[in-house]
């Protein structure tokens, strides 16, 4: 079952992630020392959890930013169009699913993320739309797209989306999944919140966000990895750790799903981990991770695999339409 990413497309990336969006505005001591602590639990504490893995999910969920640059920059270099392009194997996959009925195991996925600025950072809409191929019916022929399509921006060290997705099979009809969600995060970022941070580790960084989100329409989309309940919140929280002048980086992610149609509303019933670690060269990037998805309210089906993955990103600039004269 495909599970999409906990924020704006340039917090993934960036995944929405935003790239390009390093947010310079001291957090207050309360919400600072919460996404520390977060962050602190997603790096630190998930290889303790015992039978718990990490990864990047199908939709593409955070990746960490591929660029770092001023708050005042990103407001007056807007994008005209900007995003990547990423081809992954699913090298080891004993369980995840390669179409939305929980049907194959994935062995490749393809994928195009494209953003555009509206207004600044304040509205950017963007659509990822994914390809997955069915190992089991060789690697090549696909078996399920997943289309999503949003809007996201960024207020201070806050950041908000809305967005829909479908999840459908391809090569065959079966379940389709679909959902719209609204979802907000509050953003930490040591190099610009922590003076400690600043003086101990001038060189590196740890950025860090946590939100909350709500399945205002859920159609079909599943609250549990065997495809039972139907998803009501989510709670997410996403960490990447500068090991080397951005170059080098390790990241994690998890994110709750709670069923709407337990007793309990709130409770989660699903949890989803991630770990990767990520190597650059200007555009581009290679990355390693790992995901397991799991129930945790009930016992049931666990979804898990190790990927490699190859990244390109893009970013054209509104001004240059001016460069070449279709713009004053």
């Amino acid at each position: 079952m495909v599970r999409t990413d906990s924020l704006t497309p340039r917090d993934r990336d960036h995944q929405t992630d935003p790239a390009r969006a390093a947010l310079h505005y001291p957090a207050d001591g309360p919400m600072r020392a919460w996404l520390l602590a977060l962050s602190c639990l997603i790096m630190g504490a998930m290889p303790l959890l015992p039978g718990l893995a990490f990864g990047l999910e199908k939709y593409g969920r955070p990746l960490p930013s591929m660029e770092e640059v001023d708050h005042e920059e990103r407001e007056e270099e807007e994008s005209l169009f900007a995003g990547y392009l990423l081809t992954a194997a699913f090298v080891r996959n004993p369980t995840f699913a390669a179409r939305p009925d929980n049907s194959g195991l994935v062995g490749m996925r393809h994928m195009l993320h494209l953003e555009t600025d509206l207004y600044k950072q304040y509205l950017t809409f963007y659509t990822d739309q994914n390809f997955f191929s069915d190992r089991t019916k060789g690697w090549i022929r696909l078996s399920e797209w997943d289309g999503t399509y949003a809007f996201t921006g960024m207020l201070d060290r806050f950041s908000w989306r809305l967005q829909y997705e479908r999840d459908a099979p391809l090569d065959r009809s079966g379940i389709t999944q679909a959902y719209a969600d609204a979802l907000v995060t509050a953003r930490f970022q040591a190099v610009h919140d922590s003076s400690w941070w600043r003086k101990t580790f001038p060189h590196q960084n740890l950025t860090a966000y946590a939100g909350a989100g709500w399945l205002f329409h859920n159609s079909s989309y599943f609250a549990r990895p065997n495809n039972t309940g139907r998803a009501l919140f989510r709670y997410v929280a996403h960490a990447d750790l500068d090991l080397y002048k951005n170059k080098v980086v390790l990241y994690g992610d998890m994110n709750f799903f709670t069923d709407r149609d337990a007793s309990s509303a709130v409770n989660p019933s699903e949890l989803d981990w991630i770990v990767g670690i990520a190597v650059r060269w200007r555009e581009m990037e290679l990355a390693f991770y790992r995901e397991e998805d799991r129930p945790i309210d009930q016992s049931g089906l666990v979804q898990k695999y190790l990927a490699l993955q190859l990244r390109f990103s893009f970013d054209v600039p509104k001004s240059a339409l001016e460069r070449i004269g279709l713009r004053r």
